[in-house]
């Protein structure tokens, strides 16, 4: 059974917390990221990003150092509060779009993790693991939360909804033109609700943050070898989550472009494909697939749509039914020689929610040979991969709500 706990937040002044909320790091081009450095003095990527104050890229050991430097300088300076009592923190965003996703703040247990109570659907790499675990073991906190989603749940929907009448702790809006409101709650009687009705679920899922996940795991198993005392209850056997119903989760798809055909000509590579596909030419307007088991591809200024040849295709699993598998066992491994998805920088990734003029520019430009268009995975076929214990080949979904780092930050 799930245990979900409240912990107490180290967070921006209400006054501030528009101005250090942040994306990820990996999200920012450089000149996005230099040019907050430079305008805004509070912005959390000065803490994630110290090599700015020196004016030189630092890595490794040392950068985790003054990291940890720069957030204990954020809290000196008063920038940054701690609650008193342990606290959920519900979390509100309305997208510019008109999506709304509320959810709550909370640890979830490593050991639920290591015991499969929170399911994984997506490879890690070992090599990140390790990094992101030295990374935590010496700064210290976490301020991005790892993305959970639960079945919907009418007791939490009352909860959450009763709680979000009252006043937020926090109303800002992006230069996305993304709302998010939080709310900090303390009530012991709401506190333990909200603790037995996760206990009674026997499954969570990861929708996003699978090394954070992993990392934390790690760490916890470290610390507790250290730890000649330890109980189970200490902050590093937790690790900070977004926790929201499975209605309020949107994914989105990857697309993939290919540098090249792998020494194939365009007529090579069309007969090859004329095996698991029948295609059909779609001349130079815009085409995206409309069904399951259908792609488009963009090639040499026209658009094809390819449907698959079910009777040439076996499917054994959830992770078969993927379109994304599909893909990678028809075209990407056995026509364009692509066998590692994870270490090849023959492939890119944008996501669904690029234009399709920017895949399409990308070929014309001659620096892509290739482009395909899926449609997004579904939750339940994420759930599916999970269950069996199967993993997604990399970059299969991109999945919101993204949350901002820095709004609450979990010190273990």
């Amino acid at each position: 059974m799930a245990k979900i706990i409240p912990f107490k937040a180290v967070r921006p002044t209400r006054d501030k917390v528009g101005l250090i909320a942040s994306r990820s790091y990996e999200s920012y081009s450089t000149k996005e990221k230099n040019a907050r450095l430079r305008d805004n003095p509070f912005s959390f990527l000065h803490i994630v990003n110290p090599g700015y104050k020196y004016q030189k890229r630092i890595t490794g050991e040392r950068r985790y150092t003054l990291v940890r430097n720069r957030y204990r300088e954020f809290k000196e300076d008063d920038v940054f509060i701690q609650d008193e009592m342990p606290c959920f923190y519900f979390y509100k965003i309305i997208s510019k779009e008109g999506y709304e996703s509320n959810g709550i703040i909370g640890g979830a247990s490593t050991l639920d993790y290591q015991n499969n109570v929170i399911k994984k659907h997506e490879k890690t790499l070992e090599r990140k693991e390790v990094i992101f675990e030295q990374y935590l073991k010496t700064v210290g906190f976490n301020a991005e939360p790892v993305l959970l989603t639960y079945p919907d749940n009418n007791q939490l929907k009352e909860i959450i909804d009763a709680v979000m009448l009252t006043r937020a702790e926090y109303e800002f809006t992006t230069t996305y033109r993304d709302t998010h409101y939080v709310w900090n709650v303390n009530d012991e009687k709401i506190i333990k609700n909200i603790e037995s009705i996760f206990s009674e679920m026997n499954k969570l899922y990861i929708a996003d943050g699978h090394h954070r996940s992993a990392s934390s795991s790690l760490l916890a198993n470290q610390l507790k070898n250290e730890n000649p005392n330890h109980t189970g209850d200490e902050p590093y056997n937790f690790f900070m989550s977004y926790l929201i119903p499975e209605s309020n989760l949107r994914i989105y798809e990857f697309n993939r472009l290919i540098r090249d055909l792998n020494g194939l000509s365009k007529e090579e590579f069309l007969i090859s494909l004329d095996e698991s596909f029948r295609i059909e030419n779609r001349g130079s307007t815009y085409y995206k697939p409309s069904k399951k088991h259908h792609f488009s591809m963009y090639l040499d200024g026209e658009y094809y749509s390819l449907y698959l040849r079910k009777e040439e295709y076996e499917i054994n699993n959830s992770l078969d039914i993927l379109d994304v598998q599909i893909l990678f066992e028809t075209i990407l491994k056995p026509i364009l020689g692509i066998k590692n998805l994870r270490n090849n920088n023959r492939i890119e990734y944008p996501h669904g929610k690029t234009d399709l003029a920017y895949i399409k520019s990308m070929i014309d430009s001659n620096e892509f040979a290739v482009g395909f268009n899926l449609l997004p995975i579904t939750t339940k076929e994420l759930k599916d991969v999970a269950d069996e214990g199967l993993t997604m080949p990399p970059k299969s979904t991109f999945i919101e709500p993204k949350l901002r780092s820095g709004i609450t930050i979990y010190e273990f």
